[in-house]
Protein backbone atom coordinates (compact mmCIF):
# COMPACT_ATOMS: atom_id res chain seq x y z
CA UNK A 1 0.00 0.00 0.00
CA UNK A 2 1.30 3.32 -0.86
CA UNK A 3 1.91 4.95 2.81
CA UNK A 4 1.28 8.74 0.95
CA UNK A 5 -1.45 8.05 -0.77
CA UNK A 6 -3.04 6.53 2.64
CA UNK A 7 -2.31 9.39 4.48
CA UNK A 8 -3.72 11.55 2.07
CA UNK A 9 -7.41 10.00 1.92
CA UNK A 10 -7.14 9.78 5.47
CA UNK A 11 -6.52 13.45 6.34
CA UNK A 12 -6.78 15.48 3.49
CA UNK A 13 -9.32 18.05 2.64
CA UNK A 14 -11.55 17.48 -0.65
CA UNK A 15 -14.15 14.46 -2.01
CA UNK A 16 -13.70 11.58 -3.77
CA UNK A 17 -15.20 12.16 -7.83
CA UNK A 18 -16.81 8.93 -8.91
CA UNK A 19 -16.17 7.95 -12.68
CA UNK A 20 -16.56 4.43 -12.46
CA UNK A 21 -20.04 4.40 -14.83
CA UNK A 22 -20.17 0.86 -16.55
CA UNK A 23 -21.70 -0.87 -19.33
CA UNK A 24 -25.03 -0.91 -17.25
CA UNK A 25 -25.03 3.06 -16.59
CA UNK A 26 -22.73 4.25 -19.39
CA UNK A 27 -25.68 4.85 -21.81
CA UNK A 28 -27.60 7.02 -19.28
CA UNK A 29 -24.63 9.19 -18.26
CA UNK A 30 -23.82 9.30 -21.85
CA UNK A 31 -27.29 10.62 -22.54
CA UNK A 32 -27.00 13.30 -19.74
CA UNK A 33 -23.69 14.55 -21.59
CA UNK A 34 -25.63 15.11 -24.68
CA UNK A 35 -24.83 12.20 -26.45
CA UNK A 36 -27.53 9.63 -27.28
CA UNK A 37 -27.47 5.75 -27.88
CA UNK A 38 -27.50 5.97 -31.86
CA UNK A 39 -24.10 7.67 -31.74
CA UNK A 40 -22.37 4.16 -30.86
CA UNK A 41 -23.14 0.60 -32.59
CA UNK A 42 -21.74 -1.49 -30.10
CA UNK A 43 -20.10 -1.52 -26.38
CA UNK A 44 -16.50 -0.85 -27.58
CA UNK A 45 -17.79 2.20 -29.25
CA UNK A 46 -19.77 2.85 -26.06
CA UNK A 47 -17.17 2.77 -23.36
CA UNK A 48 -14.83 5.30 -25.78
CA UNK A 49 -17.50 7.68 -25.93
CA UNK A 50 -17.53 7.43 -21.84
CA UNK A 51 -13.62 7.66 -22.17
CA UNK A 52 -13.75 10.30 -23.79
CA UNK A 53 -16.10 11.84 -21.48
CA UNK A 54 -14.15 10.97 -18.66
CA UNK A 55 -10.34 11.70 -20.28
CA UNK A 56 -12.16 15.64 -20.68
CA UNK A 57 -13.10 15.87 -17.44
CA UNK A 58 -9.41 14.91 -15.51
CA UNK A 59 -7.92 17.54 -17.74
CA UNK A 60 -9.86 19.97 -16.97
CA UNK A 61 -8.29 22.41 -14.88
CA UNK A 62 -10.58 22.59 -12.15
CA UNK A 63 -10.08 18.84 -11.97
CA UNK A 64 -6.97 18.59 -9.49
CA UNK A 65 -5.37 17.80 -6.21
CA UNK A 66 -6.74 20.98 -5.02
CA UNK A 67 -10.46 19.98 -4.53
CA UNK A 68 -10.15 15.99 -5.42
CA UNK A 69 -8.90 13.58 -3.08
CA UNK A 70 -9.50 10.65 -5.31
CA UNK A 71 -11.24 9.17 -8.36
CA UNK A 72 -12.76 6.26 -9.08
CA UNK A 73 -12.33 4.11 -12.07
CA UNK A 74 -14.11 1.51 -14.00
CA UNK A 75 -12.03 -1.00 -14.92
CA UNK A 76 -11.35 -0.61 -18.53
CA UNK A 77 -10.42 2.78 -17.80
CA UNK A 78 -8.05 1.50 -15.94
CA UNK A 79 -6.33 0.16 -19.05
CA UNK A 80 -7.00 2.64 -21.15
CA UNK A 81 -4.55 5.92 -21.18
CA UNK A 82 -4.74 9.73 -21.11
CA UNK A 83 -1.59 11.45 -23.26
CA UNK A 84 0.61 8.44 -23.30
CA UNK A 85 -0.27 7.28 -19.34
CA UNK A 86 -1.86 4.93 -18.03
CA UNK A 87 -5.14 6.41 -16.34
CA UNK A 88 -3.87 5.85 -12.93
CA UNK A 89 -0.47 7.17 -13.83
CA UNK A 90 -1.91 9.92 -15.10
CA UNK A 91 -4.13 11.11 -11.86
CA UNK A 92 -1.80 10.53 -9.36
CA UNK A 93 1.53 11.79 -11.18
CA UNK A 94 0.45 14.40 -13.22
CA UNK A 95 -2.54 15.83 -10.91
CA UNK A 96 -1.60 14.12 -7.48
CA UNK A 97 -5.19 12.14 -7.36
CA UNK A 98 -5.59 8.66 -5.64
CA UNK A 99 -6.75 6.30 -7.84
CA UNK A 100 -9.47 3.28 -6.96
CA UNK A 101 -11.14 0.62 -8.58
CA UNK A 102 -14.60 0.02 -9.09
CA UNK A 103 -14.34 -3.85 -9.46
CA UNK A 104 -18.07 -5.61 -8.65
CA UNK A 105 -20.14 -6.80 -11.38
CA UNK A 106 -23.30 -5.82 -10.80
CA UNK A 107 -26.64 -5.80 -8.56
CA UNK A 108 -28.23 -9.58 -8.32
CA UNK A 109 -32.08 -9.60 -8.06
CA UNK A 110 -33.87 -8.54 -5.24
CA UNK A 111 -33.86 -10.86 -2.10
CA UNK A 112 -35.22 -10.47 1.41
CA UNK A 113 -35.35 -6.28 0.42
CA UNK A 114 -31.75 -6.25 -0.85
CA UNK A 115 -29.69 -6.76 -3.74
CA UNK A 116 -26.58 -8.63 -3.21
CA UNK A 117 -23.44 -8.28 -5.59
CA UNK A 118 -23.21 -10.45 -8.10
CA UNK A 119 -20.17 -13.02 -7.98
CA UNK A 120 -17.11 -11.29 -8.34
CA UNK A 121 -15.00 -14.36 -11.14
CA UNK A 122 -11.13 -14.09 -10.82
CA UNK A 123 -11.00 -10.97 -8.41
CA UNK A 124 -7.80 -12.04 -7.15
CA UNK A 125 -6.84 -11.62 -10.43
CA UNK A 126 -8.26 -8.39 -11.17
CA UNK A 127 -6.73 -6.91 -7.91
CA UNK A 128 -3.09 -8.01 -8.70
CA UNK A 129 -3.73 -6.30 -12.56
CA UNK A 130 -4.80 -3.61 -10.33
CA UNK A 131 -1.72 -3.27 -8.65
CA UNK A 132 0.01 -3.30 -11.74
CA UNK A 133 -1.86 -0.49 -12.91
CA UNK A 134 -0.35 0.97 -9.10
CA UNK A 135 -4.31 1.64 -8.37
CA UNK A 136 -5.05 2.24 -4.45
CA UNK A 137 -8.24 0.87 -3.16
CA UNK A 138 -11.58 -0.72 -4.71
CA UNK A 139 -15.08 -0.20 -4.21
CA UNK A 140 -17.78 -2.25 -5.06
CA UNK A 141 -21.76 -1.58 -4.23
CA UNK A 142 -25.13 -3.37 -3.36
CA UNK A 143 -28.06 -1.98 -2.15
CA UNK A 144 -30.63 -1.62 0.66
CA UNK A 145 -34.36 -1.84 -0.72
CA UNK A 146 -36.03 -1.95 2.71
CA UNK A 147 -35.13 -2.51 6.60
CA UNK A 148 -35.22 -6.18 6.21
CA UNK A 149 -32.50 -7.35 9.58
CA UNK A 150 -32.12 -10.10 7.60
CA UNK A 151 -31.25 -9.12 4.09
CA UNK A 152 -29.53 -5.88 5.46
CA UNK A 153 -26.97 -8.79 7.40
CA UNK A 154 -26.55 -11.07 4.06
CA UNK A 155 -25.46 -7.49 2.74
CA UNK A 156 -23.08 -6.12 5.09
CA UNK A 157 -21.88 -9.82 5.85
CA UNK A 158 -20.94 -10.16 1.95
CA UNK A 159 -19.58 -6.75 1.57
CA UNK A 160 -16.66 -7.52 4.41
CA UNK A 161 -16.01 -10.89 2.65
CA UNK A 162 -14.87 -9.59 0.21
CA UNK A 163 -13.80 -6.86 1.44
CA UNK A 164 -11.22 -8.57 3.58
CA UNK A 165 -10.15 -10.49 0.12
CA UNK A 166 -8.94 -6.97 -0.97
CA UNK A 167 -7.45 -5.76 1.96
CA UNK A 168 -5.12 -9.05 2.14
CA UNK A 169 -4.00 -8.16 -1.50
CA UNK A 170 -2.69 -5.03 -0.35
CA UNK A 171 -5.70 -2.04 -1.42
CA UNK A 172 -7.60 -0.54 0.44
CA UNK A 173 -11.41 -1.45 -0.33
CA UNK A 174 -14.28 0.78 -0.33
CA UNK A 175 -17.85 -0.81 1.25
CA UNK A 176 -20.71 0.21 -0.46
CA UNK A 177 -23.82 -0.86 1.09
CA UNK A 178 -26.19 1.71 -0.20
CA UNK A 179 -29.51 2.50 1.06
CA UNK A 180 -31.93 3.42 -1.50
CA UNK A 181 -33.09 6.71 -0.61
CA UNK A 182 -36.38 6.42 -1.99
CA UNK A 183 -37.37 3.80 0.74
CA UNK A 184 -40.28 5.10 3.62
CA UNK A 185 -38.00 3.37 6.24
CA UNK A 186 -34.83 5.06 5.49
CA UNK A 187 -33.56 5.47 8.78
CA UNK A 188 -34.79 2.36 10.21
CA UNK A 189 -32.01 0.72 7.60
CA UNK A 190 -29.88 2.96 8.27
CA UNK A 191 -29.60 1.82 12.02
CA UNK A 192 -29.83 -1.83 11.23
CA UNK A 193 -27.08 -1.36 9.16
CA UNK A 194 -24.64 0.52 11.37
CA UNK A 195 -25.25 -2.14 13.82
CA UNK A 196 -24.02 -5.11 11.51
CA UNK A 197 -21.12 -2.77 10.48
CA UNK A 198 -19.80 -2.10 13.86
CA UNK A 199 -20.24 -5.77 14.74
CA UNK A 200 -18.22 -6.68 11.51
CA UNK A 201 -15.43 -4.29 12.53
CA UNK A 202 -14.89 -6.02 15.90
CA UNK A 203 -14.26 -9.13 14.31
CA UNK A 204 -11.14 -7.77 11.87
CA UNK A 205 -7.30 -7.69 12.50
CA UNK A 206 -6.20 -4.85 13.81
CA UNK A 207 -4.05 -3.62 10.89
CA UNK A 208 -6.82 -4.08 8.00
CA UNK A 209 -7.77 -0.32 6.57
CA UNK A 210 -10.92 0.09 4.93
CA UNK A 211 -13.51 3.20 3.96
CA UNK A 212 -17.16 3.55 3.54
CA UNK A 213 -19.16 4.53 0.80
CA UNK A 214 -22.65 5.41 2.47
CA UNK A 215 -26.39 7.05 1.53
CA UNK A 216 -25.80 10.58 3.31
CA UNK A 217 -27.62 9.25 6.64
CA UNK A 218 -31.63 10.20 7.47
CA UNK A 219 -30.24 11.99 11.20
CA UNK A 220 -27.47 14.33 10.36
CA UNK A 221 -23.83 13.22 12.47
CA UNK A 222 -25.31 9.29 11.99
CA UNK A 223 -22.15 7.95 11.05
CA UNK A 224 -19.73 9.94 12.87
CA UNK A 225 -18.77 7.59 15.58
CA UNK A 226 -17.76 5.19 12.71
CA UNK A 227 -15.35 7.14 11.38
CA UNK A 228 -13.54 7.10 14.74
CA UNK A 229 -12.89 3.20 14.21
CA UNK A 230 -9.25 2.65 13.85
CA UNK A 231 -10.29 0.53 10.84
CA UNK A 232 -11.88 3.23 8.93
CA UNK A 233 -9.55 5.39 6.58
CA UNK A 234 -12.67 7.62 5.68
CA UNK A 235 -16.32 7.44 5.47
CA UNK A 236 -17.54 8.75 2.41
CA UNK A 237 -21.03 9.85 0.64
CA UNK A 238 -22.61 8.99 -2.60
CA UNK A 239 -25.34 11.25 -4.36
CA UNK A 240 -28.02 8.43 -4.36
CA UNK A 241 -30.46 10.24 -7.09
CA UNK A 242 -30.68 13.45 -4.87
CA UNK A 243 -29.71 16.76 -6.86
CA UNK A 244 -26.13 18.13 -6.37
CA UNK A 245 -27.95 21.03 -4.29
CA UNK A 246 -29.69 18.43 -2.42
CA UNK A 247 -26.87 16.56 -1.91
CA UNK A 248 -24.54 19.50 -1.11
CA UNK A 249 -26.63 20.59 1.95
CA UNK A 250 -27.40 17.55 3.28
CA UNK A 251 -23.65 16.68 3.34
CA UNK A 252 -22.83 20.04 5.00
CA UNK A 253 -24.99 18.70 7.72
CA UNK A 254 -22.38 15.75 8.44
CA UNK A 255 -18.99 17.14 9.35
CA UNK A 256 -15.66 15.04 8.95
CA UNK A 257 -18.47 12.56 5.86
CA UNK A 258 -17.03 13.62 2.38
CA UNK A 259 -18.58 13.63 -1.21
CA UNK A 260 -17.97 10.38 -3.93
CA UNK A 261 -20.48 11.77 -6.42
CA UNK A 262 -21.00 11.22 -9.65
CA UNK A 263 -24.05 11.73 -11.45
CA UNK A 264 -24.09 14.69 -9.12
CA UNK A 265 -20.48 16.05 -10.33
CA UNK A 266 -21.38 15.88 -14.38
CA UNK A 267 -24.49 17.61 -13.90
CA UNK A 268 -24.98 20.27 -16.20
CA UNK A 269 -21.46 19.06 -18.37
CA UNK A 270 -22.32 18.85 -22.00
CA UNK A 271 -20.34 17.58 -25.20
CA UNK A 272 -21.69 20.71 -27.24
CA UNK A 273 -20.52 23.21 -24.56
CA UNK A 274 -17.22 25.05 -25.65
CA UNK A 275 -13.84 24.11 -23.56
CA UNK A 276 -14.59 27.47 -21.60
CA UNK A 277 -17.90 26.59 -20.68
CA UNK A 278 -17.30 23.26 -20.10
CA UNK A 279 -14.36 23.97 -17.39
CA UNK A 280 -16.14 26.59 -15.85
CA UNK A 281 -19.55 24.32 -15.42
CA UNK A 282 -17.31 21.42 -13.61
CA UNK A 283 -15.42 23.93 -11.23
CA UNK A 284 -18.59 25.50 -10.24
CA UNK A 285 -19.64 21.61 -9.34
CA UNK A 286 -15.95 20.90 -7.83
CA UNK A 287 -16.27 23.75 -5.85
CA UNK A 288 -19.88 23.30 -4.38
CA UNK A 289 -18.85 19.58 -3.20
CA UNK A 290 -15.80 20.56 -2.40
CA UNK A 291 -17.10 22.83 0.27
CA UNK A 292 -19.58 20.75 1.48
CA UNK A 293 -17.05 18.18 1.87
CA UNK A 294 -14.84 20.15 4.44
CA UNK A 295 -18.06 21.11 6.67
Amino acid sequence: MNQTQLNRMKDGLGFIAALDQSGGSSPKALARYGIKEDSWKDEDEMFDLMHAMRTRMIKSPSFNADRILAAILFEQTMDRTIDGLYTADYLWEKEGIVPILKVDKGLAPLEDGVQLMKPIPDLQKTLDHAKERHIFGTKMRSVIKEANPEGIKKIVDQQFEIGKQIAAAGLVPILEPEVDIRIPDKEKAEELLLKDIEENLKKLPADTKLMFKLSIPTKPGFYSELMKDPHVVRVVALSGGYSREEANQMLSQNPGLIASFSRALSEGLNVAQSEEEFDQTLADSIESIYQASIK
